[in-house]
């Protein structure tokens, strides 16, 4: 796969080595507009970001290029719309309101400045999207690319929705798009034509998290959220296991879309198990009280059931023979 500034019609570019670190900066966050609430933005030490309870919910993630993305798959905007995309999802899924982001990019000095405009520019736009925008960060350089975002969210007077409140007899219920991701991924890892396949692959490279349905969830008593980063079955476990119950779902209440279907067909595979298990679809899973309780958006697929004994922590797929919670680990083999 390519390496920032390795593709033969770069190497006439400007480099971030030949413009420096602080021209990098002032490209990101010229002409930028800063939402209400931003009392500082990006220029001075640290940013100020009101938080309107005196609460601030912050998640931080991390990608390296070649593990998390590729140059060769995605465009820079995609790239960075995905690096907020991925933390905004979390920010959403405390029933939070996302207000700001914080970014730090390491890349090699020989990256083309068009790579870093555009990752800039994917992250305003993403940033934006989810009600916020990038109030400061950091560049340097490093072997990699590779791109830490950390998002700060107001909780606007709302309990945070934690994973450890689910109760035996609440339905489960999930807000966006599963498998999507998945699926895309599969047709850009398989040595065949892509076309036919824009949906998912665009779904890979830009997830489209629910953010407002986050805090749909906590205004209406979600009891426990998440965001369904690793996959469906893998995160439904992180609820399970924070919250001492099992979780019974019920895939004839999946929704399976027809490009999903298109795509499964092309690769041979089995829609449902891109649904199950793939991830960085960043859509938001979570338990209610009652069906009248689920906000409208979300859709039912299953219940919360006695956590006793071996059930603790058990997600179980009604007639299909699951082998364990199966999804996207940080330290798996490649």
């Amino acid at each position: 796969m390519d390496q920032p500034g390795t593709e033969s019609g770069a190497r006439t570019e400007s480099t971030v080595a030949q413009v420096g670190e602080f021209e990098v900066i002032a490209r990101a966050t010229a002409g930028r507009v800063q939402p209400a609430s931003t009392i500082v933005g990006p220029g001075d030490d640290a940013a100020v970001v009101a938080a309107s309870d005196g609460r601030i919910a912050a998640s931080t993630d991390m990608l390296v290029h070649g593990r998390h993305f590729r140059l060769d798959w995605s465009s820079p905007v995609q790239i960075g719309r995905k690096a907020i995309a991925q933390n905004g999802a979390d920010i959403a899924a405390m029933g939070a309101q996302c207000s700001g982001f914080l970014v730090s990019l390491g890349c090699p000095a020989d990256t083309p400045v068009s790579v870093t405009d555009g990752l800039n520019e994917g992250m305003w736009l993403e940033a934006v999207a989810a009600g916020a925008a990038v109030v400061g960060g950091d560049v340097v350089q490093s072997p990699e690319l590779v791109i830490s975002v950390t998002a700060l969210g107001d909780l606007q007077g709302r309990a945070p929705v934690l994973r450890s409140g689910a109760r035996v007899g609440d339905l489960i219920a999930y807000a966006g798009r599963l498998g999507w991701s998945a699926a895309g991924l599969a047709v850009l890892l398989a040595d065949r034509d892509r076309s036919g396949h824009d949906e998912v692959l665009d779904a890979h490279r830009v997830p489209v998290p629910p953010y407002r349905a986050g805090i749909d969830a906590a205004e209406a008593g979600a009891t426990s959220l998440t965001d369904v980063s690793d996959g469906l079955l893998s995160d439904l476990g992180h609820i399970a296991d924070a919250s001492d119950v099992g979780m019974i779902i019920d895939p004839e209440l999946l929704d399976v879309p027809t490009e999903l279907r298109s795509a499964a067909t092309a690769m041979g595979v089995d829609p449902l198990d891109w649904i199950l298990t793939g991830g960085e679809d960043h859509a938001l899973v979570g338990t209610f009280e009652e069906l009248g309780s689920v906000p409208r958006g979300w859709t039912v697929i299953g219940r919360v059931a006695s956590g006793s004994g071996e059930q603790a922590g058990r997600v179980t797929v009604v007639g299909r023979d699951r082998p364990g919670r199966s999804g996207w680990t940080s330290f798996d083999s490649e």
